[in-house]
């Protein structure tokens, strides 16, 4: 199986070349872009998931949650920029993982509606296997972690399909289905800016696009025709929850697909040799820190990558992809 993404870089360029240059420019963090607020969450430390406030003639509009263990620091972000969250009655959520749509059902309990995919209207409606999946893998640590998941009224759903367009006077949100991280995900198109969610990486401070692999929906050759559609929209700017205000669209995703060829083509050579998930995770750690050390990243921002995307998930994720395709496919 060859799941080579095209390619984007100049004729005549060194294509075999693992470590691309084209993040090295160094950008001063941004805040606030035409209508768009960034809101930092604080999950941890500062800097790792962030939600978004956008103005509009109808009001605030809320572009992903957070967890709901995070909602004190979601109102106090809120509050800052001169608004309630109950003030709030629209929220888009990119998909219904929890650090981005966790504390929905607290705003639809102040009459938010939430805007979502068709196939993860359901599990906000009754979340029950969204948080049993969470508490095997979290334990303990869930509530502590995500907080609390209650259920959503069926009318305060909103199912979203490709294409549609939300209009709030003069702001028009669009829809665009891009599953590959989850087969429920959508990017959010506004003006000339995107709402990437998962699909379009995570990206911390100047260091590279690196694509979260967490189980179960992970499909390579979907994920690589989302790009393509983000692609097309010609984005000045991105909006990825984890995390900021990006302004390198092309070199974005150019790191991405980077990305994701190099990291799900390890782990596909650790299943070809054997090696049980269990044992791949430190492996896979080195190989990762080995990646953002080519980058210059400090310590600091390569724990807070761990933090936003742990190491663990995207080995449980990537083998489980592989194995339902037959693990001991030829390396690309």
């Amino acid at each position: 199986m060859n799941f080579l993404f095209r390619s984007h870089r100049e004729k005549g360029k060194d294509t075999d070349c693992i470590h691309s240059n084209l993040l090295e420019v160094v950008m001063a963090p941004i805040n606030s872009q035409g209508p768009v607020s960034l809101l930092d969450l604080h999950f941890q430390v500062k800097g790792t998931v962030g939600a978004f406030l956008v103005d509009t003639p109808e009001g605030p509009v809320l572009v992903e949650t957070g967890p709901e263990s995070l909602y004190s620091n979601l109102r106090t972000a809120v509050e800052a920029r001169g608004h309630a969250l109950e003030d709030i009655r629209h929220v888009f959520v990119t998909h219904i993982h929890l650090d981005h749509a966790g504390a929905a059902w607290r705003l639809a309990r102040h009459g938010a509606r939430i805007y979502v995919h068709p196939k993860g209207a359901p599990h906000l409606q009754d979340p029950g296997k969204l948080l049993g999946s969470a508490q095997r893998i979290y334990g303990d640590a869930m509530e502590r972690l995500w907080g609390r998941l209650e259920p959503i009224e069926q009318e305060r759903i909103v199912p979203v399909d490709d294409g549609q367009i939300i209009r709030f006077g003069d702001v028009a949100i669009q829809a665009i289905h891009t599953p590959g991280h989850a087969i429920h995900h959508i990017t959010f198109r506004l003006e000339d800016g995107l709402f990437t969610g998962d699909v379009g990486g995570i990206r911390i401070g100047n260091g590279p696009a690196i694509p979260p692999f967490p189980p179960p929906d992970i499909d390579l050759e979907a994920w690589a025709d989302s790009i393509a559609k983000m692609r097309t929209a010609n984005p000045t700017y991105i909006y990825p929850t984890h995390f900021g205000i990006k302004t390198d669209g092309a070199a974005h995703f150019d790191s991405l697909e980077e990305n994701i060829q190099r990291i799900a083509s390890w782990v596909r050579e650790q299943i070809n040799l054997g090696v049980a998930e269990d044992g791949m995770v430190p492996a896979f750690q080195a190989f990762l820190h080995n990646l953002f050390s080519e980058h210059g990243l400090p310590q600091e921002t390569i724990q807070e990558y761990e933090i936003a995307d742990p190491a663990f998930m995207s080995v449980y994720g990537l083998a489980r992809y592989w194995k339902k395709r037959g693990a001991g496919v030829s390396a690309v």
